[in-house]
């Protein structure tokens, strides 16, 4: 598993007309996955504001690592609408297309985390899964916001 709770920020946003992209690097995939995560709450607020108080357990199988990616995703929109949370914490474990995850959050307080955007979902679009130069991932899709 990896706790992100002590690593740098290595997530980024890219620019896609009226969405968002979202991408995680890691040294691993479990880490990139966990930093897409980060980057997916930064699109609503600065994940620096929101604590990591409650766990909440999240399972995805997919049949490739770019489905799960997507599933992933929509995973963590989904509890962020459904428990009405923000997300800033992340342990993710893959193994043969099956993640099992923590992500750690607390309720959504519009004042002080100050909502940008509600995310409606994450798409197909710019999807990639890449293990780049030495032990290094990338994953990356566009959000619809």
């Amino acid at each position: 598993m990896v706790d992100n709770s002590n690593t740098p920020a290595q997530w980024r946003h890219f620019s896609h007309q009226a969405d968002i992209g979202v991408q995680g690097e890691g040294a691993t995939l479990d880490e990139a996955f966990a930093q897409a995560a980060l980057a997916l709450t930064a699109v609503v607020a600065d994940p620096h504001t929101v604590r990591a108080e409650k766990a909440v357990p999240i399972h995805c199988e997919a049949p490739d690592s770019e489905l799960l990616l997507v599933d992933w995703l929509n995973a963590l929109i989904y509890e962020m609408a459904v428990r009405k949370m923000l997300f800033s914490r992340f342990e993710v474990s893959i193994t043969d297309e099956v993640l099992e995850a923590k992500a750690w959050g607390e309720a959504l307080e519009r004042q002080r985390h100050q909502p940008a955007v509600e995310i409606k979902g994450a798409t197909y679009t710019a999807l990639e899964v890449r293990q780049l130069a030495g032990d290094h991932w990338r994953v990356r899709c566009v959000v619809d916001v």
